[in-house]
């Protein structure tokens, strides 16, 4: 069997960051060895309680490190509309506490300490983190495996027209994400909004014998409320798991490599994935562009990792 890749969430719990967080937990093909938290769907306070108590429910000794609390430049605008102060199922328990090093600096140690090309970064919210542990420490660039994200769009947005949320709330840190040359991989709303929880998937869920496989159902309902009220879905993408899917298993998507530029400064664009698919595109960087997925076997992926939880 091909070892576990060793990853670090990087995550804005939110729904289905923590219903990616459980499959980060149960897959056999991942090893999580920490989760940094960014302000996101949430204040990174929500954020950070909402991972412990998620954890906490995988009986899962992993660490959980409060990173930036705000994007690099601009202020930060939350999501509450999709994603509750807290988790369904789960009441928060105060006695939990997040580690006192700050989520860039577990980021940046984690990767100096281990051999070069063995982390792989998920990261599944805003690129605050991931810019800001680059820009202190340039070195990881060359050591990091693999950075893996859940943003972006090269058709059709959410929060704007063209921009997806986690781009689009801190452009610049993405655009340092993008720039440098580590291998990227951007699983965007193009490919998550074929991962739809369909009621007879959710059903299928509902029937896992676990606490967890429980939890994750209470979490899907209030998203496809949430979906249904602010949006135009009757069943809601789950974003975020498709990032660690990825992970896991990479024959679950369809690729292309294209660069990716991402707009800063438009009045109507700002936070843009622009990519290039010519067969001659303008700029030089090659990265992997999720263009497909096979939602059956995604969704059957997730369903056997939350059977394996408590």
């Amino acid at each position: 069997m091909v070892d576990a890749k060793k990853i670090i969430l990087d995550c804005d719990p939110g729904r289905d960051d923590a219903v990616a967080l459980m499959l980060a937990h149960a897959d056999p093909r991942v090893e999580l060895v920490g989760v940094s938290i960014v302000g996101g769907n949430l204040s990174l306070e929500s954020c950070t309680n909402n991972a412990l108590d998620v954890l906490k429910l995988l009986e899962s000794p992993v660490k959980v490190f409060p990173g930036c609390d705000r994007p690099l430049q601009r202020p930060l605008e939350c999501a509450e509309n999709f994603h509750a102060n807290g988790i369904e199922g789960l009441t928060h328990d105060p006695t939990l506490t997040a580690e006192s090093s700050h989520g860039v600096d577990f980021i940046i140690d984690t990767v100096l300490h281990a051999d070069p090309g063995t982390i792989t970064l998920v990261a599944t919210g805003p690129l605050t983190n991931l810019a800001t542990a680059v820009q202190r420490s340039p070195e990881i660039v060359s050591r990091v495996a693999e950075v893996v994200l859940m943003g972006g769009a090269y058709n059709t947005g959410n929060c704007t027209p063209v921009a997806e949320f986690n781009i689009h709330t801190d452009p610049e840190a993405a655009d340092v994400v993008f720039s440098q040359s580590w291998p990227v991989t951007m699983i965007g709303l193009d490919v998550t909004h074929r991962a739809l929880v369909t009621t007879a998937t959710q059903s299928a869920i509902a029937a896992i014998p676990t606490a967890t496989a429980t939890v994750a159902d209470q979490i899907l309902q209030a998203y496809r409320q949430a979906y249904k009220q602010w949006s135009d879905f009757d069943d809601p993408p789950l974003h975020d798991v498709c990032a660690v899917a990825y992970v896991a298993d990479p024959t679950l998507f369809t690729t292309a490599q294209a660069p990716v530029r991402i707009e800063l400064a438009g009045t109507y664009t700002a936070g843009m994935t622009v990519v290039d698919f010519r067969a001659f595109p303008q700029w030089p960087e090659r990265h992997t562009v999720a263009t497909g997925c096979d939602a059956t076997r995604l969704f059957t992926t997730l369903q056997e990792a939350l059977a394996r939880c408590p």
